[in-house]
């Protein structure tokens, strides 16, 4: 045990939590995708509705407690006096409720059929990791890279020994009987603009870190882009990377529904998971985020949650699984991302210090991120085919894979532009196969679950 750490209850059999890896691949086996809501109340009430609504959704899904943004950045003070005010919070403050508040909000609902995992985005975890062990939660996700540059002005240095001390911690679990999941949001880096090859080589070299620190259940996200046939050419050097570089077998990987600007029309973002959810089948992927048509206005209800799982879910069963991508010839995609991967482990066989060197030396940079550790002479664009191409590389290790031809010169105009593509193609779609242009179905009602 490392020290400092708090000793573990030992539970009773049936009251351990499954292998949240385990439990979606098992899924995946049988033939359907898991879909997850990115979900938070602060109401324990609400939160235990939301869950519940969720395990009873017409898909194959898992539970998500996401968390609130002052327990993020660790300003428990304010989670107090909101709690005390009765203001609202945008998300579950698992640190600041008593254990046996969240054991509550579970109880009856997670099982050996319904996993429930906690997103939290923090680069300051600590707390977040022992209320996690104290109440039993086993999946979460994050990481030292991916929670720190695009949320905050957290030194990554410290970021990085946080997240030391949070996945050793949670590597302990076992010591209950208790297997832990981490799934890395290297994946999903700034959201949008940020070139596939990349995302892919966050993702795996996260994964890495957290094998490196005592962890055998991964998943590995990849966030859906701005072209379907690049993500899929994404995604299938992300599953192979991981069969080449991962010193475990129980890994998934996990597809977000596009993180960027959202689609404005309820017709235009449906379109939009719609296709998430046939790259993930097509792709071969065993999870996705799913997202709503409230994105681009507020956070959604609960029904609506309920009801882009049901839209997802209905998609996948209809859509055609793609055949084994060919491990024989490399993308550009793979070979970008795996430069990236061997240019940050031959910094350091301590993939956390490794992380350091290369965000000092330039050689991860992530385009558009304003974080002080960050380089930021990496740009990216989206070229007239709809694909994300480095606009220029700075000093990341691919020179001899992205030429000078490639590169260009991002304007500020060009930028906004390139902001907005997604959500203005998805509308114009929206439009033209309505017929009727301009009009959105915002006003129309979503299933009623019950709860809102």
């Amino acid at each position: 045990m490392r020290p400092g750490a708090h000793p573990l209850r030992r539970t009773a059999e049936g009251a351990r939590p499954v292998d949240f890896g385990a439990f979606v691949r098992a899924r995946s086996r049988t033939g359907d995708l898991v879909v997850q809501p990115r979900m938070g109340f602060g109401d324990p009430l609400t939160m235990r509705a939301g869950l519940a609504a969720t395990r009873d959704a017409d898909a194959a899904t898992v539970g998500t407690i996401t968390l609130d943004s002052y327990t993020r950045v660790g300003e428990l003070a304010s989670v107090e006096n909101a709690l005390k005010t009765g203001a609202d919070l945008n998300g579950y403050p698992i640190v600041t409720y008593d254990r046996a508040v969240t054991g509550q909000v579970l109880a009856g609902i997670r099982d050996e059929t319904f996993p429930v995992q906690v997103r939290h985005g923090s680069a300051v975890p600590v707390d977040i990791f022992a209320a996690l062990r104290t109440t039993l939660i086993n999946a979460t996700e994050g990481g030292p890279v991916s929670y720190c540059l695009p949320y905050g002005r957290t030194p990554l240095d410290e970021s990085v020994r946080n997240w030391i001390r949070c996945t050793e911690d949670f590597a302990q679990l076992r010591e209950s009987g208790v297997e832990p999941h981490l799934e890395t949001f290297g994946g999903c880096m700034l959201g949008q603009l940020c070139p596939p090859s990349q995302l892919v080589a966050m993702s795996v070299l996260e994964a890495l870190f957290f094998c490196q620190h005592g962890i055998r259940s991964v998943s590995l996200s990849y966030a859906q882009q701005t072209h379907p046939g690049q993500d899929r050419e994404a995604v299938a050097a992300l599953r192979r990377l991981c069969g080449e570089l991962l010193p475990t077998s129980n890994w998934h990987v996990v597809i977000y529904a596009y993180m960027g600007v959202y689609p404005t029309t309820d017709e235009g973002a449906y379109l939009l998971l719609d296709e998430a959810a046939r790259l993930a089948v097509d792709s071969g992927s065993e999870r996705l985020i799913v997202k709503t048509v409230a994105e681009s206005r507020r956070i959604p209800t609960v029904a609506e949650n309920v009801a882009a799982l049901e839209a997802a879910a209905r998609t996948a069963r209809t859509a055609v699984a793609g055949g084994p991508s060919s491990t024989e010839s490399d993308s550009q995609t793979y070979l970008e991302a795996r430069a990236l991967i061997e240019g940050v482990l031959e910094l350091s066989p301590d993939i956390g210090h490794a992380f350091e060197l290369a965000f000092r030396q330039g050689a991860l940079d992530i385009p558009y991120c304003l974080h002080p550790d960050n380089h930021g002479r990496a740009r990216s664009y989206i070229d007239g085919d709809g694909r994300l191409r480095w606009a220029g590389i700075g000093r990341l290790p691919l020179a001899g894979l992205v030429g000078p031809a490639r590169s260009r010169d991002v304007t500020s105009s060009g930028l906004i532009a390139d902001l907005s593509y997604v959500q203005r193609a998805f509308d114009r779609r929206a439009r033209e196969s309505s017929g009727l242009p301009g009009r959105d179905r915002a006003d129309i009602a979503l299933p009623d679950s019950g709860f809102s």
